[in-house]
């Protein structure tokens, strides 16, 4: 089994959940605010590990087996993101997806990091093209 901090479709509710395969939810949590945070192309979010400006995001934690990792979770990722290890807000380490560096796509980033989180981010988003 291994840790993810999941912080997009995968989380509870999201189109992507049900790769989880009936992994059980840890915690709902917060990283470390040692990061920004990034709509790519408004399909996805993505973390990037910051040295100074970075904020906490929020997500949910999972017991993932690593078979479900690999085979299920990892072949959905889009090419933009890259598994990563990053620092969650009580200090410890978990897995989640990581804005690839260099990037390897065309698409467009907005930094969404004010939002604190991608539900948040996607709730404004829809109210604002609604008005």
């Amino acid at each position: 089994m291994a840790l993810i901090f999941l912080n997009g479709g995968a989380m509870r509710g999201g189109p992507l959940h049900h790769l989880l395969d009936g992994a059980p939810l840890v915690a709902e949590t917060t990283t470390a605010p040692k990061y920004r945070f990034y709509s790519v192309g408004d399909r996805c979010p993505g973390l990037a590990p910051v040295a100074h400006g970075g904020a906490a995001i929020e997500g949910e934690l999972y017991d993932v087996p690593m078979d479900v990792l690999r085979d299920r979770l990892m072949p959905a990722e889009p090419p933009e993101l890259e598994l990563g290890v990053i620092e969650l807000a009580d200090g410890t380490s978990s897995f989640a997806m990581l804005l690839r560096r260099p990037c390897t796509s065309h698409a467009e980033l907005y930094d969404i990091t004010e939002s604190g989180g991608w539900k948040a981010y996607t709730d404004t988003a829809h109210t604002e093209k609604a008005s």
